[in-house]
C-alpha cells in the first residue's frame, strides 16, 4: 500500500492536478537545496517526501487569483 494514500492527500489538496503540481515543485526544491521538513521520512525519493510533507500539513498551497478578479 502506498503511503500516504491518495484519498488522504485529496482531503488536504483539492485536485489530483494540484497535488501533482505542488508535490513536483517541492521535490525539485528539495533536490536543489537538500532540505526536508520531515524528521523521519518513509520514502527515499523526493516526490515521496514531498507527499509526506503534504500529509503532515507541513506543505500547502495558496491558489492564485484569476486575472480580472480581485
Amino acid at each position: 500500500m502506498l503511503y500516504p494514500s491518495i484519498d488522504s492527500l485529496l482531503q488536504k489538496i483539492d485536485s489530483k492536478y494540484t497535488l501533482v503540481t505542488v508535490a513536483s515543485k517541492r521535490a525539485r526544491e528539495m533536490q536543489e537545496n537538500r532540505d526536508c521538513r520531515i524528521e523521519r521520512a518513509v520514502s527515499h525519493k523526493y516526490v515521496g517526501k514531498s507527499l509526506e510533507e503534504i500529509e503532515g500539513k507541513l506543505l500547502s498551497y495558496r491558489p492564485l487569483e484569476e486575472k480580472g478578479q480581485k
